[in-house]
């Protein structure tokens, strides 16, 4: 893959102009005014943010409004450290206000988190001032989910670096999938991500932090259904010279049936170039860090290989016997699969950045030790 434009002396990138609007229409940025009246419509803002030296990673903060407890969001809240630590939350907090400082609905926030879209597909903002759990990246995999709480603050500024990529855009067959099978269910409606150059803070009790680093922003509005939910794999990072990649894959169904597979390299200027999944690191077993995660995508114009290493990370194993028996009624037939959202070292071509991955498989199909 090109460069394009000059290299600074760190090998930064000084970006040519670059399209970040990828053809969405800005209205689709903001939030919902007020509750949806399809009780199971939803929306969803994540980020994942990295410090680009490695040093700590948020491996996954959302929210996700669903309709039919609007009063009430879900969050998410990863922080994890190289070292194995892990803060974490898993709850719902009242909902904050939608309404921007120039009256439109540009928030989203639950209890102590909050992202704000600043400018549509050019600036967002994200905080948290709260308590978060503290386990570890090994704990996790053994199950141990409880621990201290301890006080987090952070805030992330994020200014959007590529094209969003809106899934199913780039490939007939994956544009198909959502359509016909249930893969556009478990996306959840309508779907787009995008990356970014980040700036930040972070206090860990009496720890402080600074950072720079990049991230990917994942906006979601519609309904979404788990019912037959059987794994996937999904990574994407930015590198110092503007390239990038990222991609979404389901496993091959048993049945023979097909599966969406789709994904995008970019040079740093013009278009994502659409790509497919030809080697995934599919969760095989749960290892806390230290994990070769490497991906071959194939575009038109050949193979790309980048290869990847777990630096920070958490799971999430459900035993169903915890779940609440309304929320078990309404997952139906979902199994419960075993997930990792981690920080992974990148390195492709020699250029090295740090990025996200996320993956799942059900939990009778982990590989024991």
């Amino acid at each position: 893959m090109r460069h394009v434009g000059p290299i600074g002396e760190r090998g930064e990138h000084f970006a040519m102009a670059v399209d970040l609007t990828g053809g969405i229409e800005p209205q689709r940025e903001l939030t919902f005014a007020a509750r949806p009246d399809d009780p199971e419509m939803r929306d969803s803002v994540s980020f994942w943010v990295f410090d680009d030296r490695g040093d700590l990673g948020l491996p996954r903060v959302g929210i996700e409004a669903v309709a039919e407890s609007w009063e009430a969001h879900g969050l998410q809240v990863n922080l994890a450290f190289p070292d194995g630590r892990v803060f974490r939350i898993r709850d719902d907090g009242p909902a904050v206000p939608v309404t921007g400082v120039d009256g439109a609905p540009r928030v989203l926030g639950a209890g102590p988190l909050s992202f704000t879209c600043v400018r549509e597909l050019h600036t967002w903002t994200m905080a948290f001032d709260g308590k978060l759990v503290q386990t570890s990246a090994s704990g996790l995999v053994a199950g141990r989910k409880n621990g201290p709480l301890v006080d987090v603050r952070f805030e992330v500024e994020a200014t959007m670096a590529a094209p969003p990529w809106i899934q199913g855009a780039l490939q007939p067959d994956a544009a198909s999938s959502l359509r016909t099978s249930i893969t556009g269910d478990l996306m959840g409606g309508p779907r787009y991500e995008q990356l970014f150059r980040a700036t930040g803070s972070l206090s860990v009790g009496a720890e402080r932090h600074a950072f720079t680093g990049t991230g990917l922003r994942i906006k979601r509005q519609g309904v979404r259904k788990l019912d037959g939910f059987w794994g996937h794999c999904w990574q994407s990072a930015l590198f110092p010279s503007g390239r990038a990649f990222g991609y979404i894959a389901y496993p091959p169904r048993s049945d023979g049936r097909p599966t969406f597979n789709e994904g995008y390299v970019f040079d740093g200027d013009g278009a994502l170039v659409p790509a497919r999944v030809v080697e995934a690191p599919w969760l095989r077993r749960l290892q806390p860090l230290g994990e070769d995660v490497p991906v071959v995508l194939e575009t038109a114009s050949g193979t790309v290989r980048i290869d990847g290493r777990t630096v920070l990370s958490t799971h999430d194993i459900t035993d169903p016997a915890s779940v609440p028996a309304d929320q078990l009624a309404k997952m139906a037939n979902w199994t419960f699969p075993a997930l990792q959202q981690a920080g992974v070292r990148y390195t492709w071509d020699g250029e090295t950045t740090y990025g996200m991955l996320e993956r799942s498989i059900p939990t009778d199909q982990l590989e024991r030790p």
